[in-house]
């Protein structure tokens, strides 16, 4: 392969992918709806035997494949290789997730602006401009998706190392920069103490069988599993990469987002005694209104805040659109611009319909069954796709990959004990885990 990441260009990258809206806005929320302190003990012990197990597995799978996810599974199968390669058709969730996605962004977009000229004083304010901007500027939301859908395919356009492996060295590294520095500020703030102690001193009366399964959930979706991401990008990984460390290295980055955007939300939220159980109108409704109690200095935290949420999601829809864009030149010879016109095609088609889910006066267009089109795509890739995906890895790699293929590759970067605990979890916690993980979200649903 002609274009491969180099081992700092890899972990920036699927960091990139994983870091995303689900670190900087659902982690957090998600932490408050569920008691703070045992909800985030539970998703790290999950990331660790779960969230690692199944990334290195993908990682695995494509660096010892050298092509897309579908081929992936076709070729490395022991048997029923033709059956397989539909198991490595999760990439069509990843279009379809990036499609919605860039709705949000565009959304960020706005409230960059926004933060910068019109901070709200009350929550009823903050609303009243969320939803009047949501449901009936089609116009504006329309703009800044097509700018947002431009942005991420240009930097696809320009490959794994012009491309994407640039985007994320710059992209990353001034993420963790504005986060490191309202961190910081952060510090001189009463609240401080008290966003530390609901993230970090867990309280196990607050745990409920729904804690523990959300966590675990969390878990898996935060590192960008499921969607043959990591897959691909494993697949262009250069030959010296040490695959162990790197996948550390990755789910190391992403759950320091993650704890960092939390303690970031939850010093605003403790400061200003407001209500840490808010749901996902947390960023885009409470937390304007927070920025607004800083002062004329709100204006500026608000505006780096949402600069570093654009970031994390640019980074992320990047990933999500190079899977199909790689299948389309490694099975059809397509070259890059080709692909990029045949994934882009149904990607935009989705998106402006997604956009018009929300839309008041054209949303009964989009609406099938009583349900907004946006959050068909959301349930089936969250609820059923990404799940039967991570399923599928981790049986996959335990019963229907050679052992030994996996063994010489990981065996230059663990023991042999530490490979053996790693089998035993990819054969069954994994799989076992991510059932539970998708049965929760049908029935919940």
């Amino acid at each position: 392969m002609k274009s491969k990441f180099t081992q700092i260009g890899f972990v920036l990258s699927a960091a990139g992918s994983a870091i995303g809206l689900g670190n900087v806005w659902k982690f957090p929320y998600m932490t408050g709806e569920n008691g703070g302190g045992a909800f985030v003990l539970i998703y790290l012990i999950t990331i660790f035997f779960v969230g690692i197990t199944l990334f290195i597995a993908e990682v695995v799978l494509g660096r010892l494949s050298r092509t897309d996810p579908v081929g992936t599974f076709e070729t490395l199968a022991t048997k029923h290789g033709k059956k397989w390669k539909y198991a490595g058709f999760a990439i069509i969730g990843s279009m379809l997730i990036a499609s919605f996605y860039m709705v949000i962004i565009g959304w960020i977009l706005k409230y960059m602006y926004e933060m910068f000229v019109n901070l709200p004083s009350t929550i009823e304010a903050s609303s009243a401009i969320f939803g009047g901007f949501v449901t009936a500027d089609f116009n504006m939301q329309f703009i800044l998706f097509n700018l947002v859908f431009f942005i991420v395919f240009f930097i696809v356009s320009k490959g794994i190392k012009g491309g994407i492996e640039k985007a994320n060295l710059i992209l990353m590294p001034l993420l963790i920069l504005i986060l490191g520095f309202m961190l910081f500020y952060s510090f001189s703030m009463d609240g401080f103490g008290k966003s530390f102690e609901f993230l970090f001193y867990p309280d196990f009366s607050k745990v409920t069988g729904k804690t523990i399964i959300t966590a675990v959930g969390q878990a898996f979706f935060t590192l960008s599993l499921g969607v043959g991401t990591i897959m691909t990008y494993g697949a262009s990984l250069s030959d010296d990469t040490n695959i162990v460390k790197s996948s550390f290295q990755v789910a190391f980055l992403d759950t320091f987002i993650a704890l960092m955007a939390g303690l970031i939300i939850f010093t605003l939220i403790f400061q200003y005694n407001a209500e840490p159980a808010q749901g996902s109108g947390l960023v885009f409704i409470s937390l304007p209104t927070l920025f607004y109690q800083l002062g004329s200095f709100g204006n500026i935290i608000g505006m780096l805040f949402f600069v570093a949420l654009a970031f994390a999601g640019i980074t992320s829809a990047i990933s999500m659109i190079e899977p199909s864009v790689f299948f389309m030149i490694k099975r059809f010879k397509f070259s890059r611009v080709k692909a990029l016109f045949a994934v882009g095609a149904p990607v935009y088609i989705f998106g402006t319909m997604s956009l018009m889910t929300n839309i008041d006066n054209l949303k009964r267009f989009v609406t099938y069954f009583g349900i907004g089109f946006f959050d068909i795509l959301d349930k089936l890739t969250t609820l059923w796709m990404m799940p039967i995906s991570g399923v599928c890895v981790a049986v996959f790699t335990g019963y229907f990959v050679k052992k030994e293929l996996v063994y010489n590759l990981l065996s230059k970067h663990m023991s042999d004990t530490l490979f053996n605990i790693w089998y035993f979890a990819i054969r069954y916690v994994a799989p076992i885990s991510v059932i539970i993980i998708l049965i929760n979200g049908i029935i919940g649903s």
